[in-house]
């Protein structure tokens, strides 16, 4: 949902910076590694030192890269599917570094053990949202149903990161955590079933 009614807006945000790097010489493939790159370091640099407010807003400036990058290749036309398959494959670095960061801080110095349980069961089932449908789609069905998109997932953990990081109780980021958890579930079941009623 919210790549539906953010998505043109972001698009319209981002396309003057996707055409000045173009000119530049600069490749979507580039934007997508340094994307990545950005938010590895946030999640596994900034979250395990307790820098949970700036290590939000330095994510969240490389996460844009998802949306740049793909203006940049509409821009040159390119309809391979070596992007998309690099965009995925790195979409799931991104967001491994990111959960296993928030774990890792309240595992340790953050203290706070259900947190942390959480955002590891929280990580495990968003692969497995993502995974059931490209296995879905390598095997011919369609499985896009369901509630937890990536976009919904990381903008939900990282608003409720950072707000923790300017002092509102774990609590929230624990209840976010957990909603995502329910989510991701609902959603399994629900790609699970579409396939079954196409295979059948």
């Amino acid at each position: 949902m919210l790549n539906k009614y953010a998505r043109g807006f972001f698009t319209s945000v981002f396309t003057p910076l996707a055409t000045w790097l173009l000119k530049r010489g600069v490749s979507p493939d580039a934007v997508t590694i340094l994307g990545t790159l950005g938010v590895m370091v946030g999640g596994l640099v900034f979250y395990p030192l307790g820098q949970l407010f700036w290590g939000t807003l330095f994510i969240t400036v490389f996460i844009f890269s998802d949306v740049i990058d793909g203006i940049m290749a509409r821009q040159q036309e390119r309809t391979g599917k070596w992007g998309g398959f690099l965009d995925s494959t790195l979409d799931r670095f991104a967001d491994g570094a990111l959960f296993a960061g928030v774990s890792i801080w309240f595992f340790t110095g953050g203290n706070n053990d259900a947190v942390g349980v959480a955002a590891i069961i929280a990580l495990v089932l968003g692969m497995l949202v993502s995974y059931i449908r490209a296995k879905a789609e390598s095997l011919g069905f369609t499985a896009n149903v369901g509630i937890a998109e990536r976009a919904e997932r990381l903008v939900s953990v990282l608003v409720a990161t950072g707000l923790v990081g300017l002092g509102i109780s774990e609590v929230l980021l624990l209840v976010v955590l957990l909603a995502l958890c329910a989510a991701s579930c609902v959603t399994i079941w629900q790609r699970m079933l579409a396939v079954r009623r196409q295979a059948i």
